[in-house]
């Protein structure tokens, strides 16, 4: 099976839904995933990621299915470090302090230690995830077993789930075991970023996630589309 992960496009976050920007790139994600022959479109509840997954379904003649537990993490991930302002969302954090005073040594269970979480309450969101990601994958033919996968049903299909940046982290962190405060310092998506998981059937009935490529923009330089990392940066 091969998972398609797609971060929604440019938001207008105050109405929870897509910008004018977004909404092309919107299509050119379409596009591209229709190219990919996706025999599955599932999405996150909210309404900047449905918007966005809406092109792929027209395209492909496909329904939306809604993942209630692909939504975005919520105020649980906000902060107060470190100067002791409220600040909205983890990602205003620097990200050296996900690493600062040896913390890029903390193992994976002790990973909310670090500076940059440890004035959060992260843990009920990550394991929310973590778990409606093992439901998920198991109505998809893998149960998760002590790290590795067993393949209940050899399942041959290419599968897209739209949703959030910080709800990509929390679920790549937990299925590749890479404790959340390095691939939070390390890894992000940008809007419409395609990231690939592979889930190989081998012969002997287990497998394990493998990512094959991470938030992928080609779809939107094949467009003629700028190539503005989240607005800022042009990459």
């Amino acid at each position: 099976m091969l998972l398609y992960i797609i971060r929604h496009g440019d938001p207008d976050y105050p109405t929870d839904t897509l910008t004018l920007r977004g909404m092309f790139q919107a299509e050119a994600v379409g596009r591209r995933i229709a190219a990919s022959k996706i025999d599955r479109i599932f999405s996150s509840p909210m309404g900047r990621a449905r918007l966005t997954a809406s092109p792929a379904c027209r395209m492909l003649g496909l329904p939306c299915e809604i993942e209630e537990w692909a939504h975005e993490i919520g105020d649980e991930k906000q902060t107060t470090f470190p100067d002791g302002k409220r600040k909205k969302t983890i990602a205003a954090v620097q990200n050296t302090y996900f690493r600062a005073d040896g913390a890029q040594d903390l193992a994976f269970a002790d990973s909310l230690l670090c500076p940059g979480f440890s004035t959060t309450n992260l843990r009920p969101a990550l394991d929310y995830i973590a778990a409606g990601g093992r439901d998920f994958l198991a109505r998809l033919g893998y149960r998760e077993e002590d790290g590795i996968y067993r393949i209940l049903r050899p399942n041959e299909e290419r599968v897209a789930l739209f949703c959030h940046a910080a709800f990509t982290r929390a679920w790549l962190s937990h299925l590749l075991h890479i404790p959340p405060h390095l691939f939070w310092s390390g890894f992000n998506t940008t809007h419409t970023g395609v990231t690939v998981v592979e889930f190989h059937n081998h012969p002997n009935g287990i497998t394990a996630p493998r990512v094959l490529c991470l938030s992928d923009m080609s779809h939107l330089y094949a467009e003629g589309l700028d190539m503005r990392y989240d607005n800022y940066a042009v990459l």
